[in-house]
Parts: structure tokens; C-alpha cells; sequence
């Protein structure tokens, strides 16, 4: 049988159709039965007239339950005084493909712990719908100007024999006779592409964190969106691509949703001009001192309230929702972040902030074989789990930079989402492992 979508039924009318998808309700009345069905397009109303005794298809009807899978058959008819787009179905035909259970477990407004639970029946709703259709948008987006300017997708290895970030948050996995670990990031092996003459790649794909977190932002693994580029100048060249890239995603994705999006969650995208305000960390502490705020010490970063006040300040003195802080110390930066030439306790390095949420952490980095073996020892990193990695150096290697973020807050950002498990298809936290 052709299948028609619900969004397709303005241009059916007259004509015999079949609709597919779920019952959202049924209404049986005295003399009529009306069937909201709904599929990924949308709602339609089908109408039935009751009989005197109940027909089989009366009585087919007013079995059904909420989120039962069916096929419907009938004419489609327009009727302004429908709500549902100014049309309805004169039933003639239904198929039960699969009947829900009386009680569906969760509703819209369920604790987000137990809708996670039953996650593919939350996902059922048209609004989480939308989140995954803003994220397919994006995702193309982005590769649709990585792809534009000859940038090379890669996919790196998530075992790893040593940490790639930090080796306080690595998961352990027993390897054969070895071990192993889940990869925190693909820094190590794009920055490996960089020595092999790509000379500009990202990668879309999971990365893992054994983070005890449970704030609204973190999560033991997640989509990690990162890139890297040659032949920079440095950092500023990065943060540059970096702000003209996300202005192109967030263009595709306010032309393709930009009024969903407001209508669903009373969001506005606005989409940023460029280039972003830039501060520098010390001064971007000044800011936040000078308006009365409290900012962290010296040598620390900022925490989220300061985060939160900064974007507040940016936003009010500058009219942007974006900032770059820049030039970090090397006390919170990893070793292989470059080292500012006249000044070498700060770093070629930055963070991007959306709205008081820290987006993404970017820098050049050191590419220069002995500064990098330096600067281990400087911060007392055993080099010999990661020579591998030093050896993409010693053979000339270009200056490169780049960046990384999570693409859950991205998406949380993007839609006004208070949690990156609201916009996750399946969490991962330190107590879910399920479904």
C-alpha cells in the first residue's frame, strides 16, 4: 500500500489515502468517533460515524489505546472547522499493526529521570522530534563548509593505550593481556594528520569521560564535534574559522527550523556577526571584578557562575551572545597547548562561551619536537605512554591549531535546553548505563 504522510494531506483532497503512524487519541462519542493519529509530519483527525449496533470497524475503534502503531485508510476531506489543518479522514479502514498496553508509563511533564527510562517513548513527542531534526540540520551544516573548503573527515581510534587528555577521567578497558582505555578526545591523532600533510580535518564521534559529574552539562560519553588546521599563525587564526563556521551552522539551521524552534521552545536563534568579542582571561576577570561580581584567583580558570555573569557583561556592553576568553596559564592548560612567546606562563589558547555556557576549548599547539619535551617536563607528564605521540614531531611537523566541543551543548544552547540529557538520543552518566 502507498503510505501518504499527514503533511501531505492538504494536497490529497478528494482522494483515497493511507495514513501511518500512532494514536494519539480517541474520542468516542455518542453518535461519532474521531482518531487523532499521529506520524513524523504531524497530526490528522479521523472521523467515523457510530452505528446502531456498533459496526466491527466502531468496535475496532474504541479498542485502541493510546500509542498503538496503526495503518488507517480513508478519504481525506476538507473541513475548516478542523482544527488539525483544515481536514479530516472519513475513515473506511484500520489495521491494528501493534497494540499499545492500556497505560503508557510516562507523560510530557514526568521526572526527566523517568522519562529517560522509557527515552523512546519520550521520544515520540513532535519537540523532541525537532531537536534531532535541528541536529541532523547542523551536523550537515557543518560538514557542508568543512567539505567546501577541502577539509578531510576522519575517524580515530576510541581504544587507546595511554590517556589523550587527562589521566584523572579515563575508563579502563582489559585488552587482551593489556590494557586499555576509551579515548577522551582524537586531539593526539588529528594533530597526527596535521605532521601527515592533511592539512585540515574534523571529526564527528563518540569520546568517553569517566567524569563523576552530575551537573546539567556533563556526561560520560558524547558526540565530540573537532578540527584542526595547518599552517596557522596562530590561535586567533583558529578562533577566526571557528566563529565564521558556527555563524554558517547557525544560518542553516534558523533558515531550516528558526520557526519551529520559537514556536516549540520560545527560542529566538539569533544568528552572530562576526568576528566575537575577545577577552583575555585576566582581563576577563577585571570585567566581572569591576561590575561587582567574584571572579577566580590567579592561575584558575573561571567557574560556571563567572561564566554565566561574563556572557551577562558581554552581552550587555557588546549586544553578542558569543566571547572568546583567550590566553589561559599553562597551570589549567594541557602540555602540548603553545606557550605565548613573551610571556611563557600563558598560552596560545581560548574557550568559546554561548550564553554563560563554556561551547568549545581550542589553541595552537606546540608543534616543535624538543619544545614539546620541554614543556612535559615542565608539568611533570611521563613521556614514555605517549612517545608515539611525540614522534609525529620529529620529522617536521607544521603549526596547527584547532578546537573541540560537545555537541550536546551546542544543541542544549541552540534550543534553550536546561540538561544535555533533554537533547541526547541515549544518556550516558555515571549511574546510566540503561536503555
Amino acid at each position: 500500500m502507498e503510505r501518504t504522510f499527514i503533511n501531505e494531506l492538504p494536497r490529497r483532497v478528494g482522494e483515497p489515502v493511507t495514513v501511518r503512524g500512532w494514536v494519539q487519541t480517541v474520542r468516542d462519542q455518542k453518535s461519532m468517533q474521531f482518531l487523532i493519529v499521529r506520524d513524523e509530519t504531524g497530526l490528522a483527525q479521523a472521523v467515523l460515524p457510530k452505528q446502531d449496533p456498533p459496526s466491527e470497524l466502531n468496535e475496532a475503534v474504541s479498542a485502541l489505546t493510546a500509542e498503538s502503531a496503526v495503518t488507517v485508510t480513508g478519504t481525506a476531506v476538507a473541513d475548516e472547522r478542523v482544527k488539525l489543518g483544515g481536514l479530516e479522514l472519513k475513515l473506511e479502514g484500520l489495521q491494528v499493526d501493534s497494540l499499545a498496553e492500556p497505560e503508557v508509563p510516562i507523560a510530557a511533564d514526568s521526572a526527566l529521570d523517568k522519562r529517560i527510562d522509557w527515552r523512546y517513548l519520550d521520544l515520540r513527542r513532535p519537540d523532541r522530534r525537532l531537536i534531532f531534526a535541528v541536529q541532523t540540520t547542523a551536523e550537515h551544516a557543518m560538514r557542508e563548509l568543512w567539505r567546501g573548503e577541502g577539509f578531510i573527515e576522519l575517524h580515530t581510534p576510541k581504544l587507546m593505550s595511554s590517556a589523550s587528555e587527562s589521566g584523572a577521567e579515563l575508563f579502563h578497558v582489559d585488552y587482551f593481556d593489556g590494557d586499555a582505555y576509551l579515548a577522551q578526545s582524537p586531539q593526539f591523532y588529528k594533530q597526527m594528520a596535521m605532521a601527515a600533510g592533511f592539512g585540515k580535518v574534523f571529526e564527528v564521534g563518540p569520546v568517553f569521560r569517566a567524569n563523576p559529574s552530575f551537573t546539567s552539562r556533563h556526561d560520560t560519553e558524547f558526540t565530540s564535534v573537532d578540527v584542526e588546521i595547518s599552517w596557522i599563525d596562530s590561535h586567533d587564526d583558529v578562533m577566526a574559522f571557528e566563529e565564521r563556521w558556527l555563524a554558517h551552522v547557525l544560518t542553516r539551521v534558523k533558515e531550516a527550523h528558526g520557526e519551529a524552534i520559537a514556536e516549540t521552545f520560545g527560542v529566538e536563534l539569533i544568528v552572530p556577526t562576526v568576528p566575537f568579542p575577545r577577552v583575555s582571561l585576566e582581563d576577563a576577570k577585571q570585567m566581572l571584578r569591576d561590575a561587582g561580581h567574584e571572579a577566580p584567583g590567579a592561575g584558575h580558570d573561571l567557574d560556571p557562575p563567572s561564566e554565566r555573569a561574563l556572557s551577562a557583561l558581554i552581552k550587555e556592553q557588546q549586544g553578542h551572545e558569543f566571547a572568546f576568553v583567550t590566553d589561559y596559564p599553562t597551570t589549567v592548560r594541557p602540555f602540548y597547548h603553545m606557550r605565548h612567546p613573551d610571556d611563557p606562563t600563558l598560552t596560545r589558547s581560548f574557550d568559546l562561551l554561548w550564553r554563560g555556557i563554556e561551547l568549545t576549548t581550542g589553541a595552537q599547539r606546540e608543534h616543535r619536537y624538543e619544545q614539546l619535551l620541554a614543556q612535559a617536563a615542565d608539568k611533570h607528564v611521563d613521556v614514555d605512554p605517549i612517545q608515539y605521540y611525540l614522534n609525529f614531531f620529529r620529522f617536521g611537523a607544521p603549526p596547527h591549531g584547532g578546537f573541540g566541543f560537545g555537541l550536546t551543548r551546542l544543541l542544549m544552547q541552540m534550543l534553550g535546553q536546561e540538561n544535555v540529557r533533554e537533547v541526547t538520543l541515549l544518556y550516558r552518566g555515571p549511574h546510566r548505563l540503561e536503555p
